[in-house]
């Protein structure tokens, strides 16, 4: 990771970021390390990667107005680059075939043991560029849904904004399309700002009780980028707002 981005998401208002991506291991072992020690420098919180296997064991909390957030995350795959020897901790990746998730649940199930009151999976999968999220990327929130360690599914690798769906009471945005990035064609440079309201429950759990989608586009001119929202009669707001609603998110309360 280039520094200046870590200031970038700092300056912007982050607070923390999944690392685990198909790329995550694009500069070996030591690229890692770099990365999470830049982020540390910055303040801003990760998952998905890891200096220790003692790290990749401790579960990432933070604090929102008292309420503990875990953020857990995940990839398909390392485009072939095998993990660290010695060091399969390194990164969280799992299988997509099946898909085997056992080791994704067991992390959030590890996350509620630690005090999480919400867990959050950031899975990133499966078929770039495709605003139609594959059997895998369903088969997978549903699978995660289904467990009552895990809260809100966010997914990341498609570059193209994909469909919000509610699942069993629960959320799954399948893809959040480009925040910022330098790719060709319309698509790519759309992208939607997920924001999620989770309200405490008779029973003591949160769950999600407004599901809202902010969409915005990257935008180049002669003084760099910028990420602004769009609105309603924009191509890049009706393009969007067209593929989030293609699972009935709409209706069911986005």
């Amino acid at each position: 990771m280039q520094p200046q981005i870590a200031d970038a998401l700092a300056g912007a208002g982050y607070d923390l970021c999944s690392t685990a991506s198909n790329h995550a291991m694009d500069g070996g072992f030591a690229g890692i390390v770099r990365t999470l020690d830049t982020l540390d420098a910055r303040g801003l919180g990760h998952s998905g990667t890891f200096r220790t296997e003692a790290e990749s064991r401790t579960p990432h909390l933070v604090d929102v107005g008292g309420v503990r957030v875990a953020d857990i995350a995940w990839t398909f795959g390392l485009n072939g680059v095998p993990e660290p020897a010695g060091r399969t901790w390194a990164v969280n990746d799992f299988d997509p075939r099946g898909p085997h998730l056992d080791a994704v649940l067991a992390d959030a199930a590890r996350a509620r043991a630690a005090g999480a009151d919400i867990v959050v999976a950031s899975v990133h999968c499966c078929t770039e560029y495709t605003p139609e999220p594959t059997e895998a990327q369903v088969a997978i929130a549903r699978t995660l849904l289904a467990s009552p360690d895990v809260d809100l599914v966010l997914g990341h690798h498609a570059h193209v904004v994909q469909p919000f769906e509610r699942i069993g009471g629960k959320w799954v945005a399948y893809g959040l399309g480009n925040h910022v990035a330098q790719q060709s064609g319309e698509a790519r440079n759309d992208s939607v700002i997920a924001r999620f309201t989770f309200t405490r429950g008779p029973d003591g759990r949160f769950g999600v009780t407004a599901a809202e989608a902010i969409p915005t586009r990257i935008r180049r001119g002669d003084d760099g980028v910028v990420v602004t929202p769009t609105a309603p009669g924009d191509p890049s707001h009706t393009r969007v707002a067209d593929v989030l609603d293609r699972r009935g998110a709409a209706a069911d309360g986005w």
